[in-house]
């Protein structure tokens, strides 16, 4: 399991590495946003995911019960039916669509959202250099 550097503030983010371990980037969360947000910051790139993505996916993939596979697409891109990207986008998760909140940025779900859970003891990933899954813990 990795651990997160910082405390999840703007000022201390959270400093997490996507699946594979090639790249670094950070996340805070922002409760004056709203909805209140996550923020990733990729680079010069801003995401962000609404808040209720943690307890959200926690809970699916304890109903899922097995490993699931991640995906990762952009917004532009279709999602792989079955993996947490779709998920995100569902109209039958509990949000009734996207994640996301930056029309444009709403994808990517399945890469950065991952890497926090697991930071945060609540799921476990494959750290291969493809095709990484995840499951709850």
């Amino acid at each position: 399991m990795s651990e997160a550097k910082g405390s999840g503030t703007r000022d201390d983010p959270w400093v997490l590495k996507t699946p594979p371990g090639t790249s670094e980037y950070e996340m805070y969360g922002d409760d004056t946003a709203d909805p209140p947000a996550l923020v990733c910051q990729v680079g010069l790139t801003k995401l962000s995911y609404d808040a209720r993505a943690i307890e959200d996916l926690h809970a699916m993939l304890k109903q899922h019960g097995d490993w699931m596979d991640r995906g990762a697409a952009d917004e532009q891109k279709l999602a792989a039916e079955g993996t947490v990207e779709a998920w995100a986008r569902s109209e039958t998760n509990p949000l009734g669509g996207w994640y996301g909140l930056r029309k444009g940025y709403r994808g990517r779900f399945g890469m950065y959202m991952p890497a926090l859970l697991e930071a945060l003891g609540l799921a476990e990933l494959t750290h291969d250099a493809r095709n990484n899954r995840m499951r709850a813990i």
